[in-house]
C-alpha cells in the first residue's frame, strides 16, 4: 500500500493504532503502581473520566483495591483522560489543571492535595 492508507480506514488507523492516550486499564496499572510506593492513603477516590470510563481507588484497604465501578467515593477528579495522562507523566501540573477547569474536584479538598503528591512523584 505504499504508505497510503485507505480513507475508509484514515479514522481507524490514526486512533486505534496510533492513539496517543493510554486505555484506562493502563491508567489503573500506573495509578496502583504509584500508590504501592506511597504511604497508606485512607480514603476513596474516584477518577472520572466521563464516557471514557472511570477508576476507583479504595486506599482504606492495604495494599489499596483499584476497580473500574462507579462506587461512592470521598473525592471525586474528574477531567479528560488527555489531561490525566499529562498529570500522570509530569507534562501537567494539577494545580493548574485546575485553576484551568481542566481538573474538577468534587468532595474532600484535602484528599485531592493528598493525591497530588502521590501522582506527582
Amino acid at each position: 500500500m505504499n504508505g497510503v492508507k485507505p480513507p475508509f480506514l484514515a479514522g481507524f488507523w490514526s486512533f486505534t493504532l496510533y492513539s496517543p492516550y493510554m486505555s484506562l486499564e493502563n491508567m489503573t496499572e500506573q495509578i496502583q503502581k504509584k500508590l504501592s510506593y506511597a504511604p497508606k492513603f485512607g480514603a476513596k477516590v474516584k477518577f472520572d473520566f466521563g464516557d471514557d470510563g472511570i477508576i476507583f481507588v479504595d486506599a482504606t484497604q492495604d495494599p489499596p483495591v483499584l476497580n473500574n465501578e462507579d462506587d461512592e467515593s470521598d473525592t471525586t477528579l474528574v477531567c479528560s483522560m488527555e489531561t490525566f495522562q499529562k498529570i500522570l507523566d509530569g507534562s501537567q501540573d494539577p494545580n493548574i489543571a485546575f485553576m484551568m477547569g481542566k481538573l474538577k474536584i468534587k468532595g474532600s479538598m484535602g484528599y485531592a492535595m493528598k493525591l497530588n503528591a502521590i501522582l506527582e512523584d
